[in-house]
């Protein structure tokens, strides 16, 4: 079938045609059966729920241009490949917390998978609601250590680590609209730009006129571009998770590509801060989230420390393994191979601690914004919130290096 933007119509035709899905569905020939809701609320796809006699699941279909700019932004429709292809790696590295893929048609660009059924909302929705998810920081940081360092040199050896770096160069319209709406856009006067105006105005003009922190973007963006560490899912915020209170699954991941693994962990935690700083605009009196937002620095806190033992027991597992970034007959030394490991993960941490303010200042001066924000009415006093988080932002990309740990960064959120 040649690429056509499904309706319903044409969505039953689809399922009808393809036996895995229908079979999934209990049809046995019974289109009419089926419930069929579009949800999509993100920026790019449409978002289909099929709901058939004995099964449920979801179909996800990449349109050539951007859907919440309109058809005057194109967009390759190849995205739906990449997306399907790190579903599928991820889901075999992490299992427990990816979707799985049932089916994906090249020519609709189409991808068929589970459904994340109720009570499992975004992520983003909980934060904003005030739901504590005692797993999530236990989830999230077993599904970073896993893809992260299964898809690195410190697994993998130079062989498939360049074939699969080779394979997602094909994501680059992705990356490069990554490149545009982090690295550039907030950092210039740009039509897609908008912000909290006018309460935001002084402060959209600081960051463009920022020298000191448009030389630190312009290494984050370099790190973006060419440091291909490992396989990252590339759009990693509260709105890619779907949560319950023991249930966390990842999704959404069209933006992947090999790049520098702090772009996942900064943009988690990145979006954790938008929502710990979101919190006041969501509170009925000045007291009522306080728990909420301790819980939230709990969590990014959590986060790291157990990424970080995870991350590291990966590597010592592994110390003899395939991987070619550390060869056992030169780092055979205990201390110099404690010290290899030390010198890693404090650059990973100043990474992530970039990437992460980076996507803190695109999401309120740029051209996409978060619901935290963008949910709360009184216009004074979500700029109020946002001025806040900008500000944090600001200073923690310029002075990222300055952080020895993640109980320094907590610090520095809670006094800000």
């Amino acid at each position: 079938m040649a690429f056509r933007t499904l309706d319903d119509k044409l969505l039953v035709e689809f399922i009808n045609a393809t036996p895995v899905l229908s079979a999934k569905l209990g049809l046995g020939g019974h289109s009419d059966e089926l419930e069929i809701k579009e949800v999509g609320d993100g920026n790019l796809n449409f978002v289909y729920i099929i709901k058939g006699p004995s099964g449920s699941l979801v179909i996800k279909q990449a349109v050539p241009y951007v859907r919440c700019i309109g058809e005057s932004w194109p967009m390759t429709k190849e995205r739906a490949y990449f997306e399907t292809e790190t579903l599928l790696e991820h889901g075999r590295l992490c299992p427990d917390h990816v979707p799985e893929v049932y089916h994906f048609d090249r020519e609709l660009c189409v991808i068929a998978m589970r459904y994340v059924e109720p009570p499992h909302i975004i992520l983003r929705k909980g934060l904003i609601r005030g739901i504590e998810y005692p797993l999530l920081a236990e989830h999230i940081s077993e599904y970073l250590a896993r893809t992260l360092f299964y898809t690195s040199l410190l697994y993998l050896n130079t062989a498939d680590h360049k074939a699969a770096v080779a394979k997602y160069c094909g994501n680059v319209e992705l990356c490069r609209l990554t490149e545009q709406v982090v690295f550039s856009d907030p950092y210039k006067v740009s039509e897609y730009n908008r912000w909290t105006s006018p309460y935001l105005d002084d402060d959209a003009k600081a960051v463009r006129e920022d020298h000191i922190l448009k030389l630190e973007v312009a290494q984050l963006k370099s790190k973006f571009c060419e440091r291909a560490q490992a396989l990252v899912h590339g759009d990693f915020h509260t709105g890619s998770v779907m949560v319950s209170v023991d249930s966390t699954q990842v999704i959404d991941p069209e933006f992947s590509f090999y790049g520098p693994m702090g772009f996942d962990i900064g943009a988690f935690i990145g979006n954790l801060i938008l929502a710990y700083f979101s919190q006041d605009g969501h509170s009925e009196n000045s007291s009522d989230r306080q728990l909420y937002k301790e819980w939230i620095l709990n969590t990014i806190s959590d986060t790291w420390n157990l990424f970080y033992k995870k991350f590291t027991s990966l590597w010592d597992k592994h110390s003899d393994g395939p991987g070619e970034a550390y060869l056992p007959a030169i780092y055979n030394d205990p201390q110099l191979r404690l010290l290899v490991k030390q010198n890693y993960m404090e650059d990973l941490l100043h990474d992530s601690l970039g990437f992460g303010a980076a996507k803190m200042i695109r999401r309120i001066v740029g051209v996409a914004h978060v619901e935290d924000f963008e949910s709360i009415v009184d216009l004074s006093k979500r700029a109020e919130c946002e001025r806040k988080a900008l500000r944090f932002a600001v200073n923690l990309l310029k002075k990222r290096r300055e952080f020895k740990d993640i109980k320094e960064v907590i610090s520095a959120i809670s006094s800000s």
